[in-house]
């Protein structure tokens, strides 16, 4: 769908009177969606979109039952605490989000409002529910990844360029999920004979130095964690790993398609199609407390061989067979 259309059809569908929604006389819900990420993202718009057909196919249809307040963080903390606050005063039926970056905000400013979230990797961790099976609280959701899944990406970067003995992990460490996956990391990078250095996602200025001093030095890759920051510096980093010749493993597609090496991770388009089951859920009557948090079931592997070259790596046939996507 193209930039233009997706915002008018965005906007036209929060401009339509309240009136007009109630036509054939139906009870009007409010569903509220955070996003940490700016409006025009790409794979913002697919998830989006896989979200209103979900919502669609359970019977919620916008400007009939339904309407739907967005509100794009833009990989601003402080505009994701704004609009967090601005949505629970709108007191919607229940707010969908993506993310720690927005639970987060989202459960200061309410503790009664349900919250359905996807893509969140330690929602334990964070405080955001009591268990999985039983998150007790205003919130559940789906699970961006398990910590344990992290130590692949380091065993993925030593698979697809072998004289890597140094490398990057970019993280967020303000969030529980980049603390934990470094912990992880570093603890398989001895097995894998690789030193693993911390760099930390701030902004661009910190980014570019701190890639710039580890690159200096031979035999380096980068392994990129999830977290907001990371996919709002996305092109940064891409043309850092570019610039440095550094092999680079992402946690998402996205960074692939716009330039990346190599990918792992979860379907996350897929996670807000089922984001739209438990919101019908809710909206229904069940509560979040009782709805358990549902770790991913889909993974990808996405390779750029366009990248590769580019970089002087050849990228083995037992590799490529492994792709579930191959960019070239």
């Amino acid at each position: 769908m193209r930039r233009r259309a997706f915002i008018t059809l965005l906007s036209c569908a929060a401009a339509w009177p309240l009136t007009a929604r109630a036509q054939q006389g139906e009870r009007v819900r409010r569903i509220g969606v955070l996003s940490p990420q700016s409006a025009d993202d790409p794979e913002l718009q697919a998830r989006i979109t896989a979200f209103a057909q979900g919502m669609q196919e359970s019977g919620w249809i916008v400007g009939r039952n339904v309407q739907i307040e967005y509100r794009w963080g833009a990989g601003d903390a402080d505009r994701v605490r704004r609009y967090a606050a601005e949505l629970a005063a709108l007191a919607p039926d229940v707010i969908v989000t993506s993310g720690g970056s927005t639970v987060q905000p989202l459960q200061q400013a309410t503790r009664t409002i349900p919250i359905v979230f996807a893509n969140v990797a330690d929602p334990v961790g964070s405080g955001f529910v009591q268990s999985l099976s039983r998150p007790g609280g205003n919130a559940t959701g789906f699970m961006q990844f398990e910590y344990g899944m992290s130590g692949k990406w380091l065993e993925l970067l030593k698979q697809v360029a072998p004289g890597v003995t140094r490398a990057a992990i970019i993280r967020d460490p303000a969030l529980v999920a980049g603390i934990g996956t470094f912990a992880v990391i570093q603890a398989v990078a001895p097995s894998l004979g690789v030193e693993v250095v911390p760099v930390n996602v701030r902004d661009a200025h910190d980014i570019e130095r701190d890639v710039a001093a580890f690159a200096r030095f031979q035999n380096g890759g980068m392994v990129v964690t999830g977290s907001a920051l990371a996919v709002f510096h996305r092109n940064l980093i891409i043309k850092l790993a570019a610039e440095y010749k550094l092999p680079t493993v992402y946690y998402r597609r996205l960074f692939v398609t716009g330039g990346g090496l190599i990918s792992y991770g979860s379907d996350q388009t897929d996670q807000f199609r089922k984001a739209a089951g438990y919101v019908d859920r809710i909206l229904k009557g069940e509560k979040p407390a009782d709805l358990p948090v549902q770790a991913p079931t889909k993974y990808e592997m996405v390779i750029n061989l366009k990248t590769a070259k580019a970089i002087g790596l050849d990228i083995k046939a037992n590799m490529l067979a492994r792709a579930d996507e191959m960019i070239e």
